[in-house]
């Protein structure tokens, strides 16, 4: 069992958080474009694991391929049974911390100060502690010891982004939200503010929150990784 960093932005964290996030979606890095062949999902590795060109031993899995070099493309976030900890937004009021290199204090605990406000999320929208903002810390500067959720992947396959169904975009985290105001009529949303018809269109809404706008018809290749949250 490998364990690797995954990031997740706020509306995510807070859908891991309510139980209604399952699955994620990352854009395939292909490594070149070749006319003469072409990209395509496959499966690999057989009933005692497969080897990579490097001789590393993987489990069965679905992976990416190319037709016409042979270069084989496993998951790079990890395989069914590997471990993803969720680094997000955060804040830490400790001045050890604050003064880098965001190591835990030798007499301090996350989970203490998670308890008594020292160790804050942005996810959460917190009451500042001690100050009136926090400065918050992206979440690729999240160590290891300040993660609270860590996932157990179940599932990884390929498909292509735009091949999304209904159930997989609710499995990504967007629910139907009815405004508690009844100003405006409820609908699919991942963050409570913008509302589409179907889940699926939120969905395309949140994949170009995060990898910008035309992303969605670039229609990529993409990991979908299926997990389940072991903590909290």
């Amino acid at each position: 069992m490998k364990e690797r960093p995954i990031l997740f932005s706020a509306p995510m964290v807070r859908a891991l958080l309510d139980g209604c996030k399952t699955q994620t979606r990352r854009a395939i890095k292909l490594p070149h474009i070749n006319p003469l062949g072409k990209w395509e999902a496959m499966p690999w590795g057989g009933p005692d694991g497969g080897k990579t060109r490097e001789g590393k031993t993987v489990p069965v899995t679905m992976a990416i391929g190319h037709t016409r070099t042979g270069d084989i493309l496993g998951c790079p976030h990890g395989q069914p049974g590997d471990r993803l900890w969720v680094r997000e937004t955060w804040y830490c009021d400790d001045y050890r911390v604050q003064s880098g290199p965001y190591l835990l204090p030798p007499d301090q605990t996350a989970s203490a100060m998670r308890d008594n406000g020292t160790l804050v999320y942005r996810a959460d929208d917190p009451a500042p502690y001690e100050q009136e903002q926090p400065v918050w810390r992206p979440s690729i500067h999240m160590p290891r010891w300040a993660s609270r959720m860590t996932l157990e992947i179940t599932d990884v396959r390929v498909e292509r982004l735009q091949d999304i169904s209904e159930v997989d975009a609710v499995a990504e985290g967007c629910v139907h939200y009815e405004p508690a105001n009844h100003l405006s009529h409820g609908g699919w949303s991942h963050d409570k503010r913008y509302v589409h018809k179907t889940a699926t269109e939120s969905y395309v809404t949140l994949w170009e929150q995060i990898n910008g706008p035309g992303s969605w018809n670039v229609n990529p290749w993409v990991w979908v990784i299926e997990f389940k949250v072991i903590t909290p």
